[in-house]
């Protein structure tokens, strides 16, 4: 493992240098909000950010791209995995990728998501500034224990820059003129960590996420449903917003001549209408109630029962995202556990 401790021109010389190099994507504000996108220079790089209005997910299950062409009975995979590197991703993003990468390698492996995966190298930077909604603190992902290549943490005017992996060392081999951190630094760096866990969070989750599958089973006929369906749009925002998303639909695109085409896969969600619609035009979840529900029963019981992971990681997006303000976990988490 290395530990570099740097000042904030010679952070800005080393991502100027990673820039050179090759592809880096960083968290950069955008007419007030903050987004990932491609880095041009290091002095756009933004590490002090509340929250990014899509989660980092599109670099590796993007919201639109094709995965075969075919042409007079003859089929070809698309692939465009290359090499780049993810740069100031919060914890909570970074737990909601170990989650993905848990889903895309179990049963049928996707080979599209896990090569744009294996080609990345991801830097985590600790939350410095609380966005709006966020309750990472309460589930857990307020911290980054590991899953990163590299992590970034700010300490005083210092930041230390830290080796998980052999890509992360590759990396700071760019640094390998810097001081090592201090013990001081690190002390003050583990303290940091600390407050980060308890306070990351403008809201309590009052049960503990490893007891809502049980919890789930019994609220099947609980009111908050209906009632908060009621006021749903069905927009899917809070949906095409969330990092543990990864639901989508698949299209084939078939030119004037029906023998040639590109087959592609988009986003979809489980908010949005026609989600559940199969053959025949029927549609298993056609109720609002029903969708709002799945969405909660997906993160609370579905998913963790697959992977053990609760599949909400507390970064508020979607209570955000939400015009009719129903979209909140915790709100209704807390409802579910009140009565139980």
């Amino acid at each position: 493992m290395i530990r570099k401790q740097v000042t904030r021109q010679a952070l800005d010389a080393w991502v100027d240098g990673l820039i050179a190099a090759g592809r880096v994507v960083g968290a950069q504000k955008k007419g007030g909000r903050y987004a990932f996108d491609d880095l041009r220079r290091a002095a756009d790089l933004c590490l002090d950010y509340d929250v990014t209005i899509l989660p980092p997910k599109k670099y590796f299950l993007p919201p639109k791209e094709d995965i075969l062409r075919f042409s007079d009975g003859r089929y070809e995979s698309v692939s465009d995995a290359a090499p780049f590197t993810l740069l100031g991703v919060h914890p909570y993003d970074m737990a909601a990728i170990a989650q993905m990468d848990k889903l895309f390698a179990q049963d049928n492996r996707d080979e599209h998501y896990l090569a744009r995966r294996e080609q990345a190298t991801v830097v985590v930077c600790d939350i410095e500034r609380m966005s709006p909604n966020i309750f990472a603190a309460s589930v857990g992902t307020a911290t980054a224990a590991d899953g990163c290549d590299a992590l970034i943490t700010r300490v005083g005017r210092a930041y230390v820059i830290e080796s998980h992996t052999a890509k992360g060392e590759r990396l700071l081999a760019g640094l390998a003129g810097a001081p090592d951190a201090d013990a001081v630094t690190l002390a003050r760096r583990e303290q940091l960590w600390e407050d980060n866990a308890r306070l990351m969070s403008r809201r309590e989750l009052r049960v503990e996420p490893r007891r809502l599958p049980r919890l789930l089973e019994d609220a099947y006929d609980h009111p908050v449903w209906e009632e908060k369906a009621s006021q749903c749009f069905a927009c899917g925002s809070c949906n095409l917003v969330c990092p543990t998303c990864y639901c989508f639909d698949v299209q084939d695109d078939v030119e004037w001549d029906p023998s040639r085409g590109v087959r592609r896969r988009v986003w979809d969600g489980c908010m949005l209408t026609d989600f559940a619609t199969v053959a025949g035009k029927h549609n298993f979840r056609k109720n609002r109630a029903d969708r709002y529900r799945h969405r909660y029963y997906r993160k609370g019981k579905y998913v963790p029962e697959k992977i053990g992971d609760f599949s909400c990681v507390g970064c508020g997006r979607c209570v955000s995202a939400c015009v009719a303000r129903i979209a909140d976990p915790v709100e209704v988490y807390n409802r579910i556990a009140e009565v139980q």
